[in-house]
């Protein structure tokens, strides 16, 4: 009967036995450990576990722990779990009010609140119904009716523009915050203390929304609504796009959904908690989650011959021309993944960071160093390196989730386009023929001052706007 999200230990002191639970997605983080001396250990970060226990993993979603029956049991068995394939008929309006309901759930506070706006569909969404039906709320009678939304990115960056776009036809007011590439690397080892993983894509987004979340509670803001879930739900994410068949795509949506707790919910979490913010993600409602993945899956397929685009049923929920929610070309921007969306140089200098401090000679010996989920990127081996300074324990590296991956793909998924094998990028970028900015296939030759300076595989017009004095042959 429990609904929100949680992570809580009750004690009765009557025999002083114990539950532990977590929330049915795993939207707030929680680990088990347990001692030599027989001891249990539970909490809400590794740092709490990895110098009292022997051993300790993540306490999995959905579950609960009882000292008298000394073991895991899961609470949370909703009909989608066994990835048998729905076939309930898309109805728009019945979608819109489920998620409707979900923001509005959300909206009981007694704290400052506001929404967090990338522009993409996801948190536009958000922001928009949050806005619609912020009036007559218990939240509005404490704080008004004026939503307050807050933006992240690199100078000129995709996000920063949309998102602006959006704040002034929603009319809230709008904080935009920007970083550097430097603020975002120089924040990189605190980050990776906070967000307690060694994953490339995580941290790429969990950085910005790091140093986000500090300006946003700086202003007195304690409580902002998120846009995290929906790409999951939905199919959103550009490698959907190669899904062979209906059955298919609706497992991976059930696989995606599964590992939230490891991906987007922990960054979402753990960046805000850190300095003292909370944050909501409606779209991971139990009911709104029910809702939207009893619908039969064929609805979500994305079709570019009927002009169905990633989340199509989403954005017809709310393509309403009477009374739009959002401009037209927000309703159906192409999605845009956090880490590329706060400017596709963040990335790249990401890259260029790990590539300064990690030799090809490292890379060789990678397999013996780490051989629970080699890293195979210069990238991935610095984030590692940091993660196991940090958190020596082997059960710390067990934590975090491995594997191939192509633009947040599963591993499974990626079975789904022969190229992808030898692709293996987080970015959105990566999913070559889907995306409006993908990465070249060729190598291009950057030269400086005559000199062959390095190799880049990526767009050629974007190299140039951004690094001024280049001469670029290829």
């Amino acid at each position: 009967m429990l609904d929100g999200m949680f992570s809580f230990v009750l004690l009765d002191t009557r025999d002083n036995s114990f539950l532990a639970a977590r929330d049915a997605i795993g939207i707030t983080s929680l680990y088990i450990g347990w001692g030599l001396d027989g001891s249990v250990w539970i909490s809400s970060e590794l740092k709490g576990l990895n110098d009292e226990c022997e051993h300790f993993e993540v306490f999995p979603p959905g579950h609960l722990y009882s000292s008298k029956m000394g073991g895991l049991r899961r609470w949370y068995n909703p009909p989608w779990f066994s990835e048998a394939i729905p076939s309930t008929p898309y109805e728009p309006f019945d979608l819109r009010r489920a998620f409707e309901k979900a923001v509005i759930k959300r909206l009981m506070t007694d704290v400052p609140f506001g929404v967090l706006l990338s522009g993409g569909l996801d948190s536009s969404l958000v922001a928009a119904v949050t806005a619609r039906h912020l009036e007559g709320t218990k939240a509005a009678k404490h704080w008004g009716v004026q939503l307050h939304s807050f933006c992240v990115g690199l100078e000129g960056s995709p996000d920063l523009k949309a998102a602006r776009e959006v704040a002034d036809y929603l009319g809230t007011v709008h904080h935009e915050f920007h970083f550097t590439v430097q603020d975002g690397i120089d924040a990189i080892e605190d980050v990776i203390y906070h967000i307690e993983t060694y994953d490339v894509t995580t941290i790429r987004a969990s950085t910005p929304m790091f140093l986000m979340s500090r300006k946003i509670k700086s202003l007195g803001v304690k409580m902002v609504l998120s846009g995290e879930g929906s790409d999951e739900i939905f199919g959103g994410y550009l490698y959907f796009h190669k899904a062979p068949n209906e059955d298919e795509f609706h497992r991976e949506t059930c696989r995606k959904i599964k590992a939230l707790h490891q991906y987007d919910c922990l960054r979402a979490n753990k960046a805000t908690s850190a300095w003292g913010l909370e944050a909501r993600v409606p779209f991971l409602d139990k009911e709104f989650v029910n809702v939207a993945m009893s619908i039969d899956p064929e609805w979500k397929m994305i079709k570019p011959e009927q002009k169905r685009i990633e989340k199509w049923i989403l954005r017809q929920a709310f393509d309403d021309e009477e009374r739009p929610y959002l401009p037209k070309h927000i309703l159906y921007r192409q999605k845009e993944q956090f880490s590329d969306g706060v400017g596709y140089s963040w990335i790249d200098g990401l890259k260029a960071h790990a590539e300064h401090h990690v030799n090809d000679k490292m890379m060789l010996n990678a397999a013996h160093i780490f051989p629970h989920n080699t890293p195979i990127t210069k990238e991935a081996y610095y984030y590692r390196m940091i993660f196991d300074r940090l958190f020596p324990q082997n059960s710390a590296s067990l934590t975090v989730p491995g594997g191939a991956s192509v633009a947040c793909s599963t591993a499974t998924a990626v079975a789904w386009d022969e190229s992808w094998s030898k692709n293996l990028d987080p970015s959105g970028r990566a999913a070559i023929g889907v995306h409006n900015s993908p990465y070249e296939k060729r190598a291009t030759t950057v030269v400086t001052n005559g000199k062959l300076t390095t190799k880049v595989t990526e767009p050629v017009a974007r190299v140039m706007e951004t690094t001024p004095g280049l001469t670029i042959r290829g």
